[in-house]
């Protein structure tokens, strides 16, 4: 996903106190005692050996945040451009025999012992890298979206429940999931403290994102793919996902059908992604939950990603860095999530270590993710027919988008 921040083109809250204490005491004493039988390759009393795929913008922003948490050592570093990796590896101290470049990189890093591997490449990459590295027996750590058609998402949904069962870890990094308001706020509204629910609706309204090179290229189109289609998902998908991840949460289960529209105006002078969707989403109990989304420049207009429930008791009000609340007869009033970007990714580095190391395996993040990144695919496919797209008949499909590899270094 991306946060207007430089995401790789390679293969592209609230923390409690005694978690605060643990973090500080594995940083002061540099590692931390692990049962051998829990990490492959693993000796006790050492750290994880992460080995990270996506060594771009973002990739390196959370590689300091696996540094910094004190129980992990980058080992292994793998993109497709020689540039990237090769900075990347100067920064992290991976010996150069262990940076790996081209679309296989990830295998040929794979091949290297580690005990586990974050996958900070770009979606259309996310399913298939995400399989190798747990039948290669390690643990897995993949950012959002995880995928950006059907096939892929149910590959995703594969290997988490492959993972479970050779024991091994799964986690998809999502900020608002991992953040304490938002657990808070969506627990209460499962619990009733709304009422019944009516209605609700969905935003994500953002500036235009930077390019990273002139297009005309397969590489420039890798350098530059959240403008692509078939690399990102499209916007609704790479970037649109929070929101309506958050949607999916509060619903707690798939919309039925999703009809809409969307279009690219604004912004046309790179790839093919659409700069603005508007859809609704019909779930069960005839409840409505509207969607829009734009990623070019609003002239002043508030923007932001913002998400309300209405139910006949109350309202749920959430926004990613700002303001998450109930208003009603039950009122809670939760708290500003100013630093939810960095603070999510931080509890979710914390969790994978810590199921790892207690041997925690049901990998619970796996199935809420597949079925957020259904939703938005099956947004998209609405918006991209015409037509009035429903659930059952979607997630049968068998249609792989084509990322048009060729002329791309294997």
């Amino acid at each position: 996903m991306v946060e207007n921040t430089n995401v790789s083109a390679v293969n592209g809250g609230k923390i409690s106190v005694n978690r605060r204490k643990f973090m500080a005491g594995a940083a002061a004493l540099s590692f931390t005692v692990i049962k051998p039988e829990l990490v492959r390759g693993t000796a006790a009393n050492s750290k994880i050996r992460l080995g990270l795929v996506g060594c771009g913008g973002r990739g390196s922003w959370i590689a300091k945040l696996f540094k910094a948490n004190g129980n992990y050592e980058i080992v292994a570093a793998a993109d497709y451009f020689q540039d990237r990796v090769e900075s990347f590896g100067g920064k992290f101290n991976v010996p150069q025999a262990r940076r790996f470049t081209g679309l296989s990189c990830h295998k040929k890093m794979l091949a290297e012992k580690l005990d586990a591997v974050a996958i900070i490449s770009p979606p259309y990459f996310h399913a298939e890298q995400a399989a190798c590295a747990v039948e290669a027996g390690v643990h897995v750590y993949v950012a959002k979206p995880i995928a950006v058609d059907v096939p892929g998402c149910n590959s995703i949904g594969k290997s988490g429940k492959k993972a479970t069962r050779k024991k091994l870890c799964f986690l998809v990094d999502f900020q608002t999931r991992a953040n304490a308001f938002y657990v808070e706020a969506v627990k209460r509204v499962h619990n009733g403290d709304i009422g019944e629910l009516c209605f609700g609706e969905s935003s994500y309204l953002t500036g235009r994102l930077g390019t990273k090179t002139p297009p005309g290229t397969p590489e420039a189109r890798l350098r530059n793919w959240v403008f692509d289609k078939a690399l990102s998902g499209d916007i609704i998908t790479e970037q649109n996902i929070h929101t309506l991840d958050v949607a999916s949460w509060i619903m707690n289960t798939a919309p039925i059908h999703a009809s809409g529209t969307g279009g690219r105006k604004s912004r046309t002078d790179v790839g093919d992604c659409w700069d603005h969707f508007s859809l609704s989403f019909v779930y069960p109990n005839n409840i409505g939950v509207t969607f829009m989304s734009k990623q070019y420049k609003g002239y002043g207009s508030p923007g932001g990603i913002k998400n309300r429930m209405f139910g006949t008791k109350g309202t749920l009000e959430t926004e990613y860095g700002g303001q998450v609340l109930v208003r009603g007869e039950k009122f809670y009033r939760g708290g500003k999530t100013s630093q939810i970007y960095q603070e999510g990714a931080v509890n979710n580095i914390a969790d994978f270590h810590k199921n790892i190391t207690e041997g925690k395996f049901d990998n619970p993040t796996v199935p809420p993710s597949v079925r957020s990144n259904l939703v938005t695919i099956l947004g998209r496919t609405a918006a991209y027919t015409g037509e009035r797209v429903y659930w059952d008949k979607f997630v049968k499909s068998t249609e792989k988008i084509d990322g048009r590899l060729k002329g791309l270094k294997i």
